[in-house]
């Protein structure tokens, strides 16, 4: 073993990831070293003198799989939040061997047997519920793994997963690329009329740091959406709008351009689902989900859609006639629907975003999500110390009334070039049992909030609290699992469409006064957020929720019929097929240069391929599994029931993966879910 080797942080498993001692240049021989590790587990794992008992070969595998997962996790985690030209050479250079590896895995006929002979064993009746739901899991997924196939087509099926990994993180880093390329500087401090203090005082700041005078205005999300929301110059909205809608398209870089990976994106999947005897990739997908068929979500988009077509409508035409009627626009355009939205909201009920953030400032928020924690589930959660990739990163440990550390967690919060959009949780560590007693679960929180600015604290808008609250949700679905199997422990093994209940759960505290009071406080004046000023958001929680609605539903359509019916041989383009769509679901139909197609990353890069439904799925799971929680509050006092919070832990929370979804739901409220729940939420009852 080489000394680089014996000091590469990525191979060291005995505690928290060393992040203030990575190097690029420890990926490669960290990688090699754990897949041969890994192959090495799956040789001995598919001998023919090797049992099919979990002892012999399940546990030994996961072991070598886990390991490498949490090399692989660290390195990917950094190219989201830390990219650099070094470290995107060797993410790129060793994510073709992952996926080689995975894919030669999910493909191995030798474990796929093991896995078989293991399920008609005697010794399966006496495994635990959660192994054999994985045994179950791993079934399914060698089949869809391409397991079954004949060599000639086993060989091409890794092909295509190969060149599909590839498509999709250069689908990722061109549209990273492209959003960093843009930059407009402002001069004329005029041109920016409108747009808040806080927000000038950042783009100054980061015109200096780049020596140029004035403003410097980007797509970045904390720049791109005060623009649209605030500045009264439309002709700098529309410009500033048309750059982030022609993000990676054909109006760009030519080398930047997605058109052709969407292309080759859709015909790769196609031809791996008909590998693997599926008549779409919308069919694979759904496979592992709750939903059943393509058809089926369909039908759940379209009622959704027929209940929230006639308030959208109505939205629009409020809109419309209040741009008329007090700004004086005759025509509003998609550079305008922002805008004239926040001055309609203040004017109806006068107050606005900017105004509410003064409320927020991140310390006070993060003492309100934590009592939130403490008060639902018993947990206190404190401010430790551990290495990170970022100064402003923060780290905290998780505790139950005894002391014991239940979990741990990054947080990450602020915005910069080298981190991708979004907002998103991922796993460090997963808990299970091993040799050494139980390993707690780690995860990463990630959003792209503004950071403070000068001596204040960092402020956030009260969609951004939502936002928090819905990624602490995924995190403590990871971090409050009971289940102590690797494979189904944490979110591990949930189902897709009900892998966002608990996150979307969370966002409905954000609309409770009893926990926004804890939370809130003027940052110049100390005063929390005056409930009058309260009652007036709530007033607005559902403004325009009917075009929010058919919003996601555009996009959800879209995204099952790409994968679904839509032919990627054929002589129409994806754009063709959301035009398509947006004149039948839309009731705002953005410009024809609009390419959102180029930039919807969720279903080229980010798992949710014919999936993206799921969103609004688990959105009735979560409302109803909420709906429990007012059911019993008139009996307690208020929603913050400890009694109700421990049977959400215990029924939803602590199951992961290990058994169905709907099963985990109906344990936890008694009954299947209904929509209506969802519709009084989003005020369309």
């Amino acid at each position: 073993m080489n000394t680089l080797m014996g000091t590469n942080p990525l191979l060291d498993f005995s505690g928290l990831p060393r992040f203030a001692e990575f190097k690029p240049e420890f990926v490669t021989p960290a990688i090699d070293q754990l897949l041969a590790d890994a192959r090495a587990a799956v040789a001995r794992a598919e001998a023919a003198d090797t049992p099919a008992e979990w002892d012999a070969f399940v546990a030994p595998l996961d072991d070598a799989n886990e390991k490498l997962g949490r090399a692989w996790g660290q390195v990917s985690h950094l190219h989201s939040v830390m990219d650099s030209p070094e470290l995107r050479e060797v993410y790129n250079a060793n994510l073709q061997k992952i996926t080689v590896y995975y894919a030669e895995l999910g493909q191995n006929e030798a474990l796929f047997a093991k896995f078989k002979a293991l399920k008609a064993s005697p010794g399966y009746a006496a495994l635990s519920a959660p192994r054999k739901k994985i045994v179950e899991n791993e079934l399914r997924d060698f089949r869809l793994g391409g397991a079954e196939l004949p060599a000639d087509k086993k060989a091409r099926f890794m092909q295509v997963q190969e060149e599909l990994a590839q498509l999709s993180a250069k689908f990722e880093e061109n549209l990273l690329d492209a959003t960093n390329d843009f930059a407009l500087y402002v001069d004329d401090a005029a041109r920016l009329a409108g747009v808040p203090g806080d927000v000038l005082a950042m783009m100054k700041a980061a015109a200096e740091a780049d020596d140029k005078a004035g403003f410097k205005l980007t797509l970045h999300m904390p720049s791109y959406l005060p623009v649209m929301q605030y500045a009264d110059n439309r002709d700098l909205r529309e410009q500033v709008y048309r750059a982030y809608v022609t993000r990676a398209s054909e109006f760009g870089k030519p080398e930047l351009d997605n058109t052709p990976l969407i292309g080759g994106i859709l015909r790769l999947r196609r031809e791996a689902a008909q590998l693997l005897g599926f008549r779409s990739y919308a069919e694979v997908s759904l496979a592992a989900k709750m939903a059943d068929t393509p058809a089926e979500v369909l039908k759940f988009l379209e009622e959704l859609g027929v209940r929230a077509r006639p308030y959208a409508e109505k939205d629009y035409a409020e809109l419309k006639a209040f741009a008329r009627d007090e700004l004086g626009l005759a025509d509003v355009q998609a550079w305008d629907t922002t805008y004239v939205s926040e001055k309609l909201s203040v004017a109806r009920y006068s107050f606005s975003d900017q105004e509410v953030k003064q409320y927020f400032p991140e310390p006070r928020v993060l003492a309100g999500l934590f009592k939130l924690i403490e008060t639902l589930y018993g947990l206190h959660v404190r401010e430790d110390s551990a290495p990170v990739w970022h100064p402003d990163v923060k780290f905290y440990t998780l505790t139950d009334h005894g002391g014991q550390r239940v979990g741990q967690f990054y947080l990450d919060l602020y915005a910069r070039a080298s981190k991708r959009g979004g907002a998103w949780m991922d796993d460090v560590i997963t808990r299970r049992k091993t040799a050494d007693g139980i390993q707690t679960p780690v995860a990463y929180l990630n959003c792209n909030f503004s950071g403070p600015v000068g001596n204040k604290p960092a402020l956030f808008t009260h969609d951004e609290v939502i936002t928090l609250f819905h990624e602490t949700g995924h995190g403590l679905h990871h971090l409050l699992t009971q289940i102590e199997e690797l494979g189904v422990s944490g979110i591990n093994g949930v189902e897709w469409d009900a892998v966002e209940l608990p996150s979307q759960f969370m966002e409905n505290f954000c609309w409770e006064w009893d926990v926004l009071k804890h939370m809130t406080a003027h940052v110049d004046t100390g005063e929390p957020l005056p409930r009058a000023l309260f009652d007036k958001m709530l007033a607005a929680k559902n403004f325009q929720s009917g075009l929010q609605t058919l919003r996601q539903i555009e996009f959800a359509s879209f995204d099952m019929h790409l994968h679904d019916d839509f032919d990627p041989n054929g002589n129409r383009t994806a754009q063709d097929l959301i035009d398509d769509i947006r004149r039948q679901v839309a009731v705002i139909v953005p410009p024809a240069y609009n390419r959102f197609p180029n930039n919807f990353s969720h279903i080229f890069a980010g798992g949710y391929a014919a999936g993206y439904y799921s969103y609004k799925w688990a959105e009735v799971l979560s409302a109803d599994a909420y709906a429990l929680f007012e059911d019993e509050a008139e009996g307690y006092g208020g929603v913050l029931n400890p009694e109700v919070g421990h049977r959400f832990w215990s029924e939803i929370l602590a199951q992961g993966g290990a058994r169905p979804a709907l099963e985990s739901f109906k344990a936890f409220r008694g009954r299947e879910p209904t929509i209506d729940a969802l519709l009084r939420h989003n005020g369309m009852a």
